[in-house]
């Protein structure tokens, strides 16, 4: 009988067989308090942090993974958008679109260790893995590389509009970054601090999510006018996929071990996408909540962070992270 059942429950009405769907839900940690848009996110591994940028808030919460609840929030931020934490220094960086500043706070109490005054619209924080130093996406369009330990400015890279998402390549020390309001893919030396080529994908528009392998061999950028993903060779820029997506994308992430791409969408979805042979093929499409579109993949915790804005559960639900685990 236990057998029968087994087999009923592998088996769908038509006869196939019923897979399990790539991302399931392991739990939601509330953010009490939270209201309005919820921008990106960053981990301290060690200690098992969540940092969450909270825009509309004008905070940022640290969640202790290990408990599953906020442990500490940072107010009276100015838009926060930015996030990233540099483990070799122990500083934690914080940039706000309504002042232009990087604040800079100690990781093991989160005290305040400096503040660095960009001028306007801070945005992403990358960590560079082979310095060390914060790279920060800021203005009109630049990148600022940025000493964690003393604040200080190392240089500044001009771009030709506000850059969205970018990611660093440690052996080539190379960033790739999306300019959308350029309609370009910047590729940077960071080490001469001068962009060295200009990728351009014809009849798409809004690149803001970019991801790069663990090779970096392989840049993947999504475009929400039209909804495309588009896998790049990072090496010359030539496209070697373009995939209709969902809409609204925000993040995508490289998942090596199982060789996917997760995307996640403010449509209220994360499409899965496993790489077959030379391309990708769509395996999933996994609901959220409206307007969920920030997400963070950590590879050493093997887990998809998703934000979810108070509300969009529906009428007087809080704002919430939802915590994904890959199936193999």
């Amino acid at each position: 009988m236990r057998l029968l059942i087994l087999m009923l429950l592998l088996l769908d009405l038509s006869g196939g067989v019923v897979r399990a769907e790539p991302l399931v839900l392991q739990r939601t940690i509330a953010l009490n308090g939270v209201s309005g848009r919820i921008d990106h996110v960053a981990i301290d591994a060690g200690r098992k942090r969540l940092f969450v940028a909270e825009l509309g808030n004008g905070t940022m919460d640290a969640i202790d993974l290990e408990v599953g609840q906020v442990a500490r929030r940072i107010d009276g931020l100015k838009e926060p958008q930015g996030v990233g934490y540099a483990p070799t220094r122990d500083i934690l960086a914080i940039a706000s679109a309504g002042d232009g500043s990087v604040r800079l706070f100690h990781g093991a109490d989160l005290s305040a260790a400096g503040v660095v005054a960009l001028g306007d619209d801070a945005d992403n924080v990358r960590l560079d893995p082979a310095s060390g130093d914060f790279v920060v996406g800021y203005g009109s369009g630049g990148l600022a590389v940025i000493d964690p330990s003393s604040g200080a400015v190392r240089s500044r890279i001009r771009l030709a509009a506000h850059p969205e998402s970018f990611q660093i390549d440690a052996v080539s020390h190379y960033a790739y970054v999306n300019v959308p309001d350029a309609r370009q893919i910047a590729v940077v030396d960071l080490s001469a601090a001068r962009q060295t080529a200009t990728w351009r994908v014809p009849d798409l528009t809004a690149n803001f999510p970019l991801a790069l392998d663990e090779a970096g061999s392989t840049v993947a950028s999504v475009f929400r006018s039209p909804p495309r993903l588009v896998v790049l060779d990072a090496h010359n820029g030539k496209p070697t996929s373009n995939l209709v997506s969902c809409s609204d994308a925000d993040d995508v992430f490289f998942d090596t071990r199982r060789r996917r791409l997760y995307v996640s969408c403010g449509q209220g979805s994360v499409d899965v996408w496993q790489q077959d042979g030379a391309g990708y093929r769509h395996i999933g499409s996994i609901k959220t909540a409206s307007g969920a579109r920030t997400s963070l993949f950590v590879p050493v915790l093997d887990r998809l962070y998703v934000a979810a804005r108070a509300g969009f559960f529906g009428l007087g639900s809080v704002a919430a992270i939802l915590e994904f685990r890959p199936v193999d």
